[in-house]
């Protein structure tokens, strides 16, 4: 019950690797909000959580300003903010038109910015500290063929955790990042069976074999640090990404 008593909103939380958050922090013992910008798959994966906290799901696009600061201003001041909405684009430059790059920048970025601008003056207010965690990527800190846009929102991730830590860290907020390689969800196998129907097995396998370690991180595993780093357990990090790659970073 590290996160007894705790109030936590997951932007994103209704798949992959934010409901597995969800999924941990209630189990943890945290009042848990996810914000989705789907209904139907906000409410499913309020299905699946359980814990002693209580949890509860709410309809929001964090690429919409307005809407953010609506919610934030409704919800009871939050311990832990976990910014994990987020999509994904493929292509360099060339193949990244600018409606796709202001898409992901607005999601990716913004939603960022949105969530953490809405949720820092209750957490300052409350006077008992706050934690922002981000998700970035190796992306953030790698060149990664054909991921021009991503790559760009993520290094902005990396740099948003770092001047919110350095700005807040003496009124008791601290912010910390992830920085995962690939990870096992619906999304990945989602966009295997659309553009490799035939070869599923062996783009899964090669998907794979980016790692060091041989395979994708489990949502699971991702949850595990996040719930480490938003607990008091982690009291003396702030402004650190962490690496949770199966030693992509290491040997590249």
């Amino acid at each position: 019950m590290r996160l007894k008593d705790k109030r936590a909103v997951i932007t994103g939380g209704g798949s992959g690797i934010g409901l597995a958050i969800a999924e941990r922090f209630a189990a943890e013992g945290a009042h848990v909000t996810i914000l989705e910008r789907d209904e139907r798959t906000a409410e499913g994966a309020l299905a699946k959580i359980s814990g002693s906290g209580g949890a509860s799901a709410l309809v929001c696009d964090v690429a919409d300003a307005a809407a953010v600061s609506r919610i934030f201003d409704a919800l009871a001041p939050q311990n832990i903010l976990v910014n994990n909405a987020g999509i994904a684009h493929i292509g360099n430059i060339e193949a990244t038109d600018p409606d796709a790059f202001d898409r992901i920048l607005a999601v990716n970025v913004k939603g960022v910015y949105h969530c953490t601008r809405a949720a820092l003056p209750k957490m300052l207010e409350a006077r008992n500290g706050g934690v922002i965690l981000n998700m970035a990527s190796v992306a953030s800190k790698l060149g990664i063929a054909d991921r021009f846009a991503y790559s760009a929102s993520k290094g902005a991730v990396l740099s948003m955790t770092l001047s919110v830590a350095r700005d807040y860290v003496d009124q008791g907020i601290r912010c910390n990042c992830l920085c995962p390689a690939r990870v096992h969800t619906p999304f990945v196998d989602g966009y295997l069976a659309e553009h490799y129907p035939e070869k599923r097995d062996e783009m899964f396998a090669k998907l794979s074999a980016y790692q060091p370690i041989g395979r994708m991180a489990q949502p699971s595993e991702i949850a595990n640090l996040a719930c480490f780093l938003c607990s008091d357990e982690a009291a003396f990090i702030t402004g650190s990404a962490y690496d949770i790659d199966g030693g992509v970073t290491l040997l590249r």
